[in-house]
Order: C-alpha cells, then structure tokens, then sequence
C-alpha cells in the first residue's frame, strides 16, 4: 500500500512538473488515451483528404481559365475559352458574413445574459429552450421566410439606412429587397441561438465567487456583469462568434433564395445583387459542365480556406485571453 502511494505520488509530481496527463498504466486509460490521440489524428487526416481531394479536382479547371482566378469578377466558366474570378464571390461572402456577425453577436450576447442573470428562474428554461430551437429549424425555412416574408418588408428598412446613412458609401445606391443586407439579416437571424446559446452556457461556468465578490462590494447587477462575468466569458464569447460566422459563410440555400445574383461587385449593399460562394455553387452546378464543376470546387477550396484563416485567427485571440478561462 505505502509502495502504491509513493509511486501515485512520484507520477504525481510528474505530471505537475511537465504539464503532461498522467499515465497510471491501467488498460482502460491506455485504450481511452488511444481512442482520443486517433480521433485528433483522424480529424487532421480527413481534413488533409478533403483540402487534397479539392485541389486534385481544381487544378484542371485552373489550367484552363483564361482570366486571373482570384481578381476577376466575371464568372463564366463554360464559355470558350472559359474565364472565372472569384473577387466578387469572395467580397460577397466575407461582407455578408460580417455584416450577419455584427448584427448577430450584440443580440445574442444580450440574449444569453439576460436568461443567465435577469430572466425569473422560471422562464429561464422556457427562453432557453426556444432559443436553442432555433437553431434546428432548417435552412429551406429561413430560405422561405427570408424570399416571401422579410424581403417584402427590408425596401422600407432599407429607405430609412439610405436616407439616414446614405453619406457612407455603403448605404449609398438604390435600396432595394433582395440585396446583400437582406440576406445578412437572414443569416444573422440563423447564427443567433449558436452564439447565444455558447454564451449562456460559458455565462454560467462563471465561478460564484467572483460574482459574490463584486455584490459584496456593493456593485449593482451590471457592474457585476461588466467586472466579473464578462471578462471571465471573453473568450468564450469570441469562439461562439467565431462558430458562427464559420456557419454564416458556408451557409447556401438560404443565401441563395434571397440573394438575387447580378454580376460585378457592388460596394452599396443596400442595391438587390450580390453573390457568395455557396449561393454561386448552389445555383450554378446543376448547369455546370466539367471545366465548371471544377470552378466550383476551386471556389470551394478558396472558402476552405478562408474559413480556416478565420478560425486560426480566433484562436489566436482566444489563446491570448486564457488567464479568464
């Protein structure tokens, strides 16, 4: 028994010496440690097949577009010879995405705090629970609303932008209701119960003491939250935010029944047209011949890895916000 305990404790200091899990040398732990190690290593190996299987299917297409891939704004790969660019794709998805981001993140945090502090206890389920429902509706159905609901009434909202911000060249144009702000609002609507629903959760993992503290100190409700809760949630809140704007930019069908495609990038996002990736594969691989679905896939890749740069960079500021974790 003293010669067991002396060994836990020398692998004790081990552990704490060098940062690394303990090895007790049980089966179980050895066959949990085996399973965790191959499942990280099967999601970077499949993540590897997915980027090679894109770049094999892209590179035929690549060698016989005939304009600059990544500058062009015109898309027509099945002409002869045939020309693509992605710059319109690319500023159409990343604005959108944004714009839904921004709309998104300030509701949905409001959101999360107020079921997590504000809310009686006994509604507390009940908003979270449709929050989270949200979140399950189908994209076809944000689609629908977005065509034949919210799009007839975003003209008058978009007036009002025009009229009162039309000094800023964004909100310049000819506002209308199938333009890349209508389709960032349906997109922010679809990223609000994720974000929402991660902040809530890392809302409550906020230690009681911290909370306390601050109460004894005599702060009120939302100086507590401003000192102890969200500085504790900062990171959380950034990796929410993060997995919903990753959702807003591969987002498709929805995109694509409110977006109307007009060709060229148009920095009014107010003006009906606009397109984004995932809308162009959506409606155009039905009609696309080979050297088309290889555009396809060349702009899939460009979205792969936009969407890892994206995620790469929030975990960078969340590895620089560990001291609240």
């Amino acid at each position: 028994m003293t010669s067991e305990t002396g060994v836990e404790a020398t692998a004790g200091a081990k552990h704490r010496a060098t940062g690394r899990p303990m090895s007790t040398g049980r089966a179980g732990d050895r066959i949990f440690s085996g399973a965790a190690r191959g499942s990280g290593i099967f999601v970077l190996a499949l993540m590897a097949a997915i980027a090679v299987f894109l770049i094999w299917k892209a590179i035929p297409a690549l060698q016989k577009n005939e304009a600059s891939f990544l500058t062009t704004e015109e898309w027509n790969p099945n002409a002869i010879p045939p020309k693509f660019g992605i710059a319109q794709l690319a500023f159409g998805t990343v604005v959108s995405s944004f714009l839904a981001l921004l709309i998104a993140a300030p509701v949905a945090i409001g959101i999360a705090l107020f079921i997590s502090f504000y809310a009686p206890r006994k509604l507390t389920g009940l908003l979270g629970y449709v929050v989270d429902l949200l979140a399950a509706v189908p994209s076809i159905v944000y689609g629908l609303w977005g065509l034949y609901f919210l799009s007839q009434h975003m003209e008058g909202v978009s007036k009002i932008l025009n009229t009162l911000l039309g000094w800023i060249p964004f909100f310049g144009g000819s506002p209308g209701k199938n333009s890349i702000f209508t389709a960032s609002v349906v997109l922010a609507i679809m990223i609000l119960p994720i974000i929402s629903s991660i902040s809530r959760e890392v809302f409550l993992q906020v230690p009681q003491a911290n909370v306390e503290a601050a109460q004894a100190l005599g702060a009120t409700r939302w100086e507590t939250i401003r000192m102890a809760v969200l500085p504790y949630g900062r990171s959380g809140m950034i990796g929410a935010s993060m997995l919903g704007l990753g959702r807003a930019m591969g987002e498709t069908i929805a995109v694509a029944m409110v977006l109307t495609f007009v060709p060229g990038i148009n920095i009014h996002l107010l003006e009906d047209g606009g397109a984004t990736f995932a809308s162009n594969i959506a409606n155009s691989f039905a009609e696309a011949g080979e050297t088309g679905r290889g555009a396809l896939i060349a702009s899939g890749l460009v979205l792969f890895v936009i969407t890892l740069v994206v995620n790469m960079a929030a975990r960078a500021v969340v590895a620089r916000r560990k001291e609240f974790v």
